[in-house]
């Protein structure tokens, strides 16, 4: 019986050969100029700035062939920055985000070979494919974070059909990369400890070292994949899932945008909030509101934190990221800020949020993820809403203009609006062009 690892070789050897439907292409392009504008957006930040600097390297001017920057750095530093304001889309299935752990690794090494978009395009989407695939078909342990995890299958992946591998030298390549994955902590999210957000880069990277390591003539254990994740970093492993409908059913269909800027599991307490702030303008009044009771499933229902000591602790929050919302009317990068953590009226409204766990909404993950938000105020009214899954999935999209104005709001935090509607311009006609039509938008 054939191995997941050569399934899955098989059907990278054969992807040039592979009809992709137009709605599959479609979906990829908006998660490209998704990934696109969450990194922009991270750059931005200071820490990334360092990050940067500290290797040499002049944010998007490292895409710059004639620069000396690596495709390791370049694939680590886009990683970080594109996890950083939680801002990635995601996949619900997997547990994480496949994107953002294939994007900057495939992006880093495309600019050196002058492929077309359509090439780009496609090793995207299979290289989403099979990290998704992993990472749906796993148990992770309950201690893990998914970031870092399964992700560097999926940019390994992709590089292999960038390199055109046949199937002897992607499974051998599999396998290495299956060997690299990392051991990360799911404390770090909950406690807010940012060395988190490099996880996402670290993968990328060592999808490159995996393809170093394989040129040298290095080599994986066999049917890595199942090693590693039938009881090293995940319980159990379902071959069976990670195969069905290979080369029929693309996850770049089934994925999720954000956004609220913070993490996903926040989402349907906020979705639901934002019902009672437009139905009931008297929630606007925050010194009324006597407190907040939200039930929702098992994941969600450990964001319980009422006093989170950094701002990517924020991230993970429902109290902090209901408060927060409230106070500003708004859920996207601002109000996940130092600022907004300090901010005495969204510190006392936080202690009035509480979060617990409904086991009927838990059985109903992952094709749904409810929540349901009572705000009781001080005069005795409450407000109730409940939502059964998050906006943004694949079964309730956000609009294409919706998610345009995000890839602007978040890459106009360092760009003009004109260089932020022009990149995004190429990335969703990237079928069209020459990769590097795009790459030169970004770097000029």
């Amino acid at each position: 019986m054939e191995s997941t690892v050569t399934k899955f070789a098989n059907f990278i050897e054969k992807s040039a050969d592979i009809e992709i439907p137009n709605s599959t292409l479609h979906s990829a392009k908006l998660i490209v100029a998704d990934c696109l504008g969450a990194i922009v957006g991270g750059m931005a930040e200071p820490e990334i700035r360092m990050l940067a600097e500290s290797n040499g390297e002049n944010l998007f001017e490292i895409l710059d062939n004639n620069k000396k920057a690596t495709d390791e750095n370049i694939s680590f530093l886009f990683g970080t920055a594109g996890t950083v304001l939680e801002m990635d889309e995601g996949h619900q299935f997997a547990k994480g985000h496949p994107g953002m752990h294939v994007f900057p690794a495939l992006l880093a090494a495309a600019r050196n070979k002058g492929c077309s978009g359509e090439e780009f395009l496609r090793a995207f989407i299979i290289g989403y494919d099979v990290g998704a695939r992993i990472g749906l078909a796993s148990n992770l342990n309950p201690k893990m974070h998914p970031h870092g995890t399964w992700g560097g299958l999926g940019a390994a992946a992709g590089l292999a059909v960038l390199n055109k591998m046949n199937a002897r030298d992607a499974s051998e390549y599999l396998n290495i990369v299956s060997s690299l994955t990392l051991a990360t902590s799911r404390k770090t999210m909950l406690e807010g400890a940012t060395v988190r957000n490099s996880y996402t880069g670290i993968s990328n990277k060592m999808a490159h070292v995996g393809l170093v390591l394989l040129r040298a003539g290095f080599t994986g254990e066999q049917d890595g994949i199942k090693s590693i994740f039938d009881g090293v970093a995940s319980n159990k492993f379902d071959d069976k899932s990670a195969v069905e409908l290979l080369g029929e059913r693309f996850e770049v269909s089934r994925n999720y945008f954000k956004l609220h800027a913070c993490c996903r599991y926040n989402h349907a307490a906020l979705d639901a909030l934002w019902k009672i702030i437009e139905q009931h303008s008297e929630v606007k009044n925050i010194n009324q509101i006597k407190k907040i009771e939200v039930q929702s499933y098992n994941l969600a229902a450990e964001l319980n934190d009422q006093n989170p000591r950094n701002v990517l602790a924020c991230k993970f929050s429902i109290p902090f990221a209901i408060s927060t919302t409230l106070v500003n009317l708004d859920s996207g990068v601002l109000s996940f800020t130092e600022i907004m953590r300090t901010n005495k009226n969204i510190q006392n409204l936080c202690q009035k949020v509480t979060i617990v766990e409904d086991t009927t909404m838990t059985e109903k993950t992952p094709d749904l993820r409810p929540a349901d938000v009572h705000v009781l105020m001080e005069n005795g009214s409450t407000f109730k809403a409940q939502v059964t899954t998050n906006r943004g999935d694949w079964q309730d999209p956000y609009s294409e203009e919706e998610l345009k104005q995000k890839f602007i709001s978040l890459t106009t935090r360092l760009w003009s609006q004109k260089k932020a509607l022009n990149v995004y311009s190429k990335s969703i006609k990237l079928e069209k062009i020459p990769l590097d039509d795009l790459i030169k938008s970004i770097i000029n």
